[in-house]
């Protein structure tokens, strides 16, 4: 897992090779074919991406995006009306059966569907009628990193396909970033250290970070099997905060911009709890510190637009040292494995 987490801004700078040259062809293609609407399938991890892609999608372009339920169809067999909607497939093995199922039905039903995968040889990629390959490499830990990255690089670049005002220039500036991140290592794993005996924690985040708040309560659970619950700020105001008292563990995303007085509010109360506040942020934010207990902040000026593939970074670190200062093993966790293959 650690290994494959270092791996990532390789693995962007491939993703990247191989999807720019066809991007602007697709670009072409969808607005003379423009949706009405955006569905997105996926599980797990992947899912996580989606739910990325959704707020992306629709700040930058206004096109509604709406997370399918896969069982809708292989389970009750429903006939939807896809006319002039796009339906994304997401998996990184490119072999998850209701992913499959959920797009063969779209295509009877008049959708355009896109499959993001890092398998350009999956069912997946076979079945979709346009393909955003995802250039991570094998990927050999249950927990997935360098494909999460990747898929939400993809949906940058489908994103910008649908006419979002997204600069490739500024997409090509994220490896480096990556490696920036990574450069945090030390500071995680000794924060991981404080927090061993954890077993139990929320993360918490809004807007286009609200994805990293469930891939991050993910990675502990199935790495650390740390109760991991995630919000968003405004519903964690609306009642969970009652779990919260003294030195209980929080993770939060905190970039500047948009979301920040929301977060900065959510931090006001967690410190009058007194909780053991850790937040994830960047240079541009200079007033999170003063509000967490610990503060990871990525060592670049970002705006909000590009943190969230920064900001996982030292979370996925965080959950791999986790582990370690538990004594597991962050590749073998118990009960998984790599591919998930359900109806």
């Amino acid at each position: 897992m650690l290994k494959e987490i270092c791996q990532q801004p390789e693995a962007l700078e491939r993703t990247l090779a191989w999807q720019l040259p066809h991007i602007n062809k697709f670009r072409e293609f969808l607005s003379k074919h423009r949706p009405r609407l955006v569905v997105i399938v996926a599980r797990g991890t992947s899912d996580n991406a989606a739910q990325f892609g959704r707020y992306l999608i629709e700040i930058m372009t206004g096109i509604p995006v709406s997370l399918a339920a896969p069982s809708v169809h292989s389970l009750y067999n429903a006939a939807l009306d896809y006319t002039n909607t796009l339906v994304v497939g997401i998996s990184q093995s490119g072999e998850s059966t209701d992913i499959e199922a959920v797009l063969a039905r779209a295509r009877e039903c008049g959708a355009i569907t896109v499959g993001i995968t890092n398998e350009p040889k999956s069912g997946l990629a076979n079945m979709a009628e346009h393909v955003l390959l995802v250039r991570a490499g094998r990927e050999k830990s249950v927990a997935a990193t360098k494909t999460y990255t990747g898929q939400m690089l993809s949906l940058y670049l489908l994103a910008y396909a649908l006419g979002a005002k997204i600069r490739l220039d500024h997409l090509q500036q994220i490896p480096e970033v990556a490696q920036a991140a990574l450069a945090l290592e030390p500071q995680v794993s000794e924060l991981a250290d404080r927090f061993h005996a954890m077993n139990h924690a929320a993360v918490i985040a809004r807007g286009l970070n609200y994805a990293n708040a469930f891939e991050f309560s993910l990675k502990m659970m199935e790495t650390s099997y740390v109760v991991a619950e995630r919000f968003s700020a405004a519903d964690f105001l609306h009642g969970p905060i009652a779990i919260v008292d003294r030195d209980f563990p929080i993770f939060l995303f905190c970039p500047a911009g948009p979301v920040w007085p929301s977060m900065k509010e959510t931090l006001e109360k967690l410190k009058a709890r007194r909780a053991d506040a850790v937040v994830i942020t960047d240079r541009r934010n200079k007033e999170a510190s003063l509000l967490a207990t610990e503060t990871i902040r990525v060592p670049v000026l970002l705006r909000e637009l590009y943190t969230p593939i920064p900001y996982v970074i030292p979370a996925q670190l965080f959950a791999a040292a986790l582990a370690k200062a538990k004594g597991l093993d962050a590749d073998r966790p118990r009960g998984l494995r790599k591919v998930t293959q359900n109806l």
